[in-house]
């Protein structure tokens, strides 16, 4: 009964969000369009890099269900506090900036971006300040507040640093209650992806691997901290093992941490003395979203050389559903774009864990059709993540960008077949008779274990699968595929070690990318185009809305039993063959 119950709150919910959806959507989309107006720069302004909430590949849009709660916030992209810092640069209108830590969640390529964008700022505009200020610095932020000239802190604030760690979640115990077993066939001693549906903990490759990233990552990271704060790594490091947030804020000082302590009014009085403009009433601070409004930063001199095409591939790659890479979308309009004759280069950004094996084929292979048809160059710039069929797209690159706390590689290929016998017999108790004409006439199926025949062929399957992948990397890169497979395996590396086997070309981020396709192609100024471009109006995203409200509604009758949804989901959104990276939630 209570089960029914739930159901039946759940498709009540939904009749009731139905009708409201248009109101709540089009309310939405007016409440966009009006905060799009542009943002007057005037003289004596600072450039307000304010360091909360997700902060994304590229701005977020609207979010239905955010703004039925009152928040109208869309999401920062770092496309755009990156152009915007460089543009600040050189704008006699913007003074400094402040880079102001308030709890920001970002992937460490993301951050890095930001850090680099701000020593560019200092390097070309060294008579420019840029300040920090923060009440409680999280460790992300605060090595984004490295790059500023001087370090603020409240007087009674905190700031943690406690090194770099990957966690995962392990399914296997909560299957076994359910009676679901998950068949596994993979290529690949590395390729942990599957590990969370039959592990109860990680294993020892896995572990190894994941030792050498996190331990390369942190020494990159404290290693640029050591030097902004000028101290030793063996300093940063005894700094992350002492429980640094629970220290006297006084102490932040004294070794050096941070600069000096003031209250938020105090040193809004600092930024009125350093903008010259008198009193704290008269500051014009300017958000990088604003800036790039009424400046275009995605244009380089007088843009006129050149026309540069970045494409946007983030989030898990699928056949034809989701909201990350689309096949079905993504490939059209790489082919649209390799027939638009004003675009000069392609860079595509990369940020996946990878996904469907087919689906990536199928993106290589436009991607292959670009470069065939164009004879133009095309760059990769890999983010926080571009492994495994993320990798897959990247690899027919001309030329590769990685920072080094990139994770990519992770080249290798496994399936999935839940088998859901002892769920259903079991456990609800249905049992279930097939009458078939041949021995796999039901094959795939989640309500029998495959016979050694089927497993013994979808091995098969996923071996050409990994031959068909290793191939390609090995091609795109220049290797044999015996030195290519040395380094395969399923194996996760960071952009350093990347760079070392030959699986990147170069470290940097967009910004590097960009330029070096510039240097290829020739040229001192240029104009960025982004796709896929984004959807503005209101009526474009009710769809998306839709879809999104009822997952909420789920999510929110089923409680605590929304994880199992939220698995099952994924699970059942997979395609059988996948090229996909353990999801690895490495804490910054």
């Amino acid at each position: 009964m209570a089960f029914l119950g739930t159901l039946a709150g759940i498709w009540f919910s939904l009749f009731i969000a139905f009708f409201g959806l248009i109101l709540i959507v089009a309310a939405a989309g007016v409440s966009s369009l009006g905060s799009g107006k542009v943002v007057q720069v005037r003289d004596h302004s600072y450039l307000n890099l304010v360091l909360v909430g997700e902060i994304s590949d590229r701005p977020g849009q609207l979010d239905p269900m955010a703004f039925l709660r009152g928040d109208n916030k869309v999401s920062q992209g770092v496309n755009e506090i990156v152009g915007s810092i460089d543009a600040a640069a050189t704008d006699d209108r913007i003074d400094g900036i402040v880079v102001d830590c308030r709890g920001s969640a970002a992937g460490l390529a993301r951050r890095q971006a930001i850090v680099e964008a701000l020593k560019r700022f200092k390097s070309v505009a060294p008579h420019k300040w840029v300040y920090a200020y923060g009440d409680m610095y999280t460790q992300g932020d605060y090595y984004v507040a490295t790059a500023a000239d001087s370090i603020f802190i409240n007087p009674i604030g905190q700031i943690d640093i406690h090194g770099l760690s990957g966690t995962g979640l392990y399914f296997k115990k909560l299957l076994d209650r359910l009676g679901v077993d998950v068949q596994v066939v993979k290529v690949g001693t590395y390729k942990s992806a599957v590990e969370p549906y039959i592990l109860d903990g990680i294993s020892a490759p896995a572990r190894e691997q994941q030792e050498l990233f996190l331990t390369n990552m942190w020494n990159r990271i404290s290693g640029e901290i050591a030097m902004a704060r000028k101290v030793s790594a063996d300093t940063v490091n005894s700094w992350a093992d002492g429980s640094l947030y629970a220290v006297p804020t006084e102490d932040y000082v004294k070794r050096r941490i941070a600069d000096c302590t003031v209250y938020r009014h105090e040193f809004d009085d600092m930024l009125a003395a350093a903008t010259g403009v008198g009193s704290v009433g008269n500051l014009s601070p300017v958000t990088p979203a604003e800036y790039c409004r009424s400046n275009d930063v995605f244009r380089k001199g007088n843009g006129g050389s050149a026309d540069i095409a970045v494409l946007y591939a983030c989030g898990d790659i699928t056949d034809e559903v989701s909201d990350g890479i689309v096949a079905k979308d993504i490939v059209p309009l790489i082919l649209d774009l390799a027939d638009d004759k004003d675009i000069d280069g392609l860079v595509m950004y990369v940020n996946s864990g990878g996904g469907s094996a087919f689906a990536s084929e199928q993106i290589w292979e436009a991607l292959e059709q670009w470069k065939s048809l164009t004879g133009k160059p095309f760059f990769v710039s890999m983010s926080d993540y571009a492994a495994s069929g993320g990798y897959y797209i990247s690899c027919g690159a001309d030329r590769i960008y990685a920072q080094p706390t990139t994770l990519t590689g992770s080249i290798g290929i496994f399936g999935l077949i839940p088998d859901l016998k002892g769920l259903v017999s079991d456990k609800i108790g249905i049992t279930t008779s097939t009458v078939s004409t041949n021995p796999s006439g039901l094959m795939p199926s989640i309500l029998e274990p495959m016979t050694p025949a089927q497993r013994s062929a979808m091995q098969a399957y996923v071996n050409r699968g990994y031959e068909l992948f290793t191939s390609r990397c090995a091609k795109g890169r220049g290797m044999s595929i015996d030195s290519l497979k040395m380094i395969a395996e399923g194996r996760v590396w960071d952009g350093s070690e990347a760079l070392k086997l030959g699986l990147v070309d170069e470290l940097g981020g967009l910004d590097a990318a960009i330029e070096g396709m510039a240097k290829q192609l020739g040229v001192t100024s240029w104009t960025v185009h982004n796709y896929p471009e984004r959807k503005e109006k209101w009526y474009d995203l009710l769809v998306e809305a839709g879809i999104e409200i009822k997952s909420a509604i789920v999510r929110d009758e089923l409680g605590e039993m929304a994880t199992i949804y939220d698995t099952v989901n994924r699970i059942k959104g997979m395609s059988t063959l996948q090229a996909r990276m353990e999801i690895v939630e490495v804490n910054l």
